[in-house]
């Protein structure tokens, strides 16, 4: 490595997940041309990786918060590229961060493009778990669980993490901006042994949340994407104490497996047509239209009757999003919930965004292992735009949460 350059992440090498570093390069000469590389390992040992060529301005330096990528894993100007970019070699991978206690790691460099060589390095460690914030993990009854709590006297909002799978992402990202989160996952079990899902569970999760002491008010809010955004639905129909629900890339009816609530089923599962779903030649599929319509008459007992909840719902879809046709049943919901006279609700949409909309700055996933069904899944988005669209999104939610529930 060369002791004349200098590779700096600003304002500091150590960060939260969710927040933006500038990456600067001084000290190289005028116009020289260089190859800057991020690499990270994920929580199975899978190694991704990201490359941008840049060109020096007349001072010999590269700032990535205004100078272009002239090539590589991304062009243009992107701030954060080197990190949202990061890619494993083989195909459909998703980068595994779902544990709060160990940080996400990336070490970025700058390479002498006609040489190769190593210029300079840094590590950049991106903290999910706050100083202060407790994570706690619960098995109480039929709550099987991660509880986050911020340091402090509080009182404080309290938030369900509803997940389809466990993670602990959202949920302690959410705790350092002053939220008591439980994180909870729909499937403890794989999907393939579960018969039926009980909407107690859930609920007994939102009674948990309101018995801690740093907890305020009377009411919770529910973040909820895929599978897990239906559930949030039927929670925020028959549950009072939700109070906000956010809704990302769902569906308007329940799916998978029928649903229970006090010992009787309240929705059958919206059927699924496999013969719809679309085999790419990545060896993914497309699945967005595998559910067959829920306002069909087949389909009219998994339809989740939102009109009936107290609750505020913020809607999120992604247009591109190539799992579930999640645009259009946003749109339903919409129109429903005008016909019956009520404004709780509002609605994002994101044109170049995909199905996996998580607190940004993650590497974007094209296709991975979908998890409820056996196939390789196309989740949709333009890398650049799924980006920008986490970006938004992550303070929309915060602000959401904290306008609705107190």
């Amino acid at each position: 490595m060369s002791s004349q350059i200098r590779l700096r992440l600003l304002p500091r090498a150590r960060c939260f997940f969710d927040e933006p570093v500038q990456v600067k390069v001084t000290r190289l000469r005028s116009r020289q041309v260089v190859t800057m590389r991020a690499t990270s390992t994920d929580e199975r040992g899978v190694v991704f990786s990201s490359s941008a060529t840049y060109r020096a301005d007349d001072k010999g330096e590269v700032d990535l918060n205004k100078h272009p990528s002239l090539g590589g894993s991304y062009v243009g100007v992107e701030p954060m590229g080197l990190l949202w970019s990061l890619k494993a070699e083989a195909l459909h991978q998703y980068f595994e961060k779902g544990k709060s206690l160990e940080p996400h790691v990336v070490t970025i460099s700058v390479h002498d493009e006609e040489e190769g060589r190593v210029l300079a390095e840094v590590t950049n460690e991106r903290i999910l778990l706050g100083d202060g914030v407790t994570r706690l993990p619960v098995n109480e009854g039929n709550i099987n669980g991660i509880l986050f709590t911020p340091p402090g006297a509080g009182p404080f909002p309290a938030v369900l993490d509803l997940n389809t799978f466990p993670s602990e992402k959202k949920a302690a990202l959410l705790a350092n901006k002053g939220f008591v989160v439980l994180a909870l996952c729909v499937f403890n079990v794989k999907p393939e042994n579960t018969k039926e899902i009980h909407l107690d569970r859930f609920r007994d999760g939102i009674d948990f949340l309101q018995r801690q002491p740093k907890v305020s008010g009377q009411g919770v809010g529910v973040l909820s994407r895929s599978k897990a955004a239906d559930i949030a639905l039927s929670l925020s129909a028959f549950v009072p104490a939700v109070k906000a629900c956010v809704w990302i890339n769902g569906c308007n009816a329940n799916t998978v497996v029928p649903l229970y609530y006090e010992n009787h089923q309240i929705f059958s599962s919206a059927q699924v047509d496999y013969s719809s779903m679309i085999h790419t030649e990545s060896g993914a599929y497309i699945l967005k239209f595998a559910i067959v319509n829920p306002l069909a008459e087949e389909n009219k007992e998994s339809l989740i009757p939102i009109e009936q909840a107290k609750a505020q719902f913020l809607f999120v879809a992604s247009e591109d999003d190539m799992c579930l046709n999640s645009k259009v049943y946003m749109d339903e919901m919409v129109e429903r919930l005008k016909r019956h006279e009520k404004n709780n609700f509002e609605s994002v949409c994101y044109p170049r965004a995909g199905h996996m909309l998580e607190p940004p700055y993650g590497p974007y996933c094209r296709s991975c292992p979908q998890g409820v069904y056996p196939y390789q899944a196309l989740w949709g988005g333009e890398p650049s735009g799924h980006a920008a669209a986490e970006v938004h999104l992550w303070k929309k939610i915060q602000e959401f949460f904290r306008a609705h529930v107190r």
